[in-house]
């Protein structure tokens, strides 16, 4: 069994499902029939180091969402599809973008969209609360549910893996 450090040495590329991985997998509507989701503080802050360390971060959704590419944006989160029916193939394009391959990625996902990707890419993730199948496939299943900081929690774990973490964090 390999360990974190093996593990996490050729990651320089993270993508990300949405609906219940960045957010609780909820989706409502409001009166009006507009759309809210919620996302976790500490998901974004986590984003924002792991490009502060010098790598991608990318997402990949099967719905479309103007609030989705409004967090995007608030991220500096350049590698955004939305609207994706074959997650694969959109992976691909991020990766070409980030000028990375499958054994450079990391995928993190809840439900069976995701499963396309997790199954091709070095180090598939899901959340504590992702379907069966989904949970059989990865390799690092967080503790926490989606859209509680388990983004986070992936990120964190890679970065003290990659000796980076106190380096980040540490206040001068």
């Amino acid at each position: 069994m390999k360990s974190d450090s093996e593990i996490a040495a050729p990651i320089k590329l993270i993508l990300s499902d949405v609906d219940g991985v960045l957010t609780n997998g909820q989706i409502i509507y409001d009166a009006a029939g507009f759309e809210t989701k919620a996302f976790h503080v500490r998901d974004g802050l986590g984003i924002k180091l792991w490009q502060r360390a010098g790598f991608s971060f990318g997402i990949v959704t099967a719905r479309n969402s103007e609030i989705v590419t409004r967090r995007a944006e608030e991220l500096g989160i350049t590698g955004l599809r939305q609207g994706c029916q074959h997650k694969w193939d959109a992976a691909v394009e991020l990766m070409q973008e980030a000028g990375c391959g499958p054994e450079q990625t990391a995928y993190i996902g809840d439900d069976l969209p995701d499963l396309a990707v997790m199954t091709r890419v070095a180090l598939p993730v899901c959340v504590s609360d992702a379907a069966s199948d989904v949970r059989k496939a990865a390799t690092w299943i967080t503790k926490l549910p989606g859209g509680t900081g388990a983004v986070r929690e992936m990120i964190e774990r890679l970065l003290h893996a990659k000796s980076k973490w106190d380096s980040l964090v540490v206040q001068r």
